[in-house]
């Protein structure tokens, strides 16, 4: 690669954009997610989610049944929301 393309390579990555924004959970739950799910889903008394182990394997294979293809770290940032405003699991 010539000095040139890498100096715009470098200048490209640097810059960012919206490519490299914050993923944010509750609004890629409530874009993506509520198509499935409402609210009530997670307040369940019989939920299969019975720990945070549980949570992560339900939040993949959403995950690849919609094919979002979240990054692992926007996995966690599911995860840590649903724990956080619904389950309670302990870490």
């Amino acid at each position: 690669m010539n000095p040139l393309s890498l100096s715009l390579l470098a200048a490209a990555l640097l810059a960012g954009g919206p490519a490299l924004a914050d993923f944010d959970a509750a609004r890629f739950i409530k874009e993506k997610c509520s198509g499935c799910h409402d609210e009530r889903v997670y307040a369940r008394p019989d939920h299969r989610m019975q720990n945070l182990q549980q949570l992560k394997a339900q939040v993949r294979r959403c995950d690849a049944n919609i094919d979002t293809r979240l990054f692992d770290e926007d996995i966690a940032a599911v995860v840590k929301y649903l724990n956080d405003t619904h389950y309670h699991f302990d870490k």
